[in-house]
């Protein structure tokens, strides 16, 4: 298990992502407006537990012993997009089973609906995402959350890729048009950072 300053050490940072980005100013608006709003709200367990994960960020569960390692949350304000990222160690064949969930839910929640309150309801589609071929396995999807009534739609790129017995996650989110770039660039840097954070604690040893 990696220690706290070398999952630390395996951050991704404004840098890697490019000029627009920076350090988080706090929690995007969109997040309670409509992530707090929609978790949970529809009948279908998978599509639920999706919800949430979007909200909470708990992908690998809400216990102390999947607590992330290390955190970091970026932002484009050009862009509105938010970046939250996490360094989790955890036991491979769980990490697996995780990703394995992850690729049913295209098929299984391919296309709902959220009932937020009486009356109105917001539509959710989910899409596989295509990732560089980083680590030893990994798994994404794209979720758009449309609400009619306020003519808005928020995208966001929700993925985890394993290394070992450790694993990064990150939700990608904006109201804007998605940035593809920051997704894949979040992975392909954060798998390198995570590989060589492992490599030298096993080089401590």
């Amino acid at each position: 298990m990696l220690t706290r300053g070398q999952a630390r050490a395996a951050l991704i940072t404004a840098a890697d992502l490019g000029e627009a980005w920076e350090p988080t100013r706090g929690a995007a608006t969109w997040r309670d407006e409509v992530l707090k709003t929609t978790a949970g709200r529809t009948d279908r367990p998978d599509c639920r537990r999706l919800l949430d994960v979007l909200y909470t960020e708990d992908l690998f569960g809400g216990s102390a012993t999947t607590a992330p390692r290390a955190t970091v949350a970026l932002d484009d304000p050009d862009g509105g997009a938010q970046l939250h990222y996490r360094i989790t160690s955890y036991r491979a064949a769980d990490i697996d089973g995780t990703l394995a969930w992850l690729a049913t839910l295209p098929d299984a929640c391919g296309h709902f609906e959220a009932r937020v309150e009486a009356g109105v309801a917001r539509e959710v589609r989910v899409a596989a995402l295509t990732l560089p071929g980083a680590g030893d396995a990994r798994g994404g999807l794209r979720v758009t959350v449309s609400d009619a009534r306020a003519e808005e739609t928020l995208t966001v790129d929700l993925v985890a890729v394993r290394v070992g017995d450790d694993a990064l996650s990150l939700t990608n989110g904006t109201l804007d048009a998605p940035a593809d770039d920051a997704t894949r660039t979040a992975v392909e840097v954060g798998t390198e950072r995570l590989t060589e954070a492992r490599r030298q604690g096993r080089a401590q040893v």
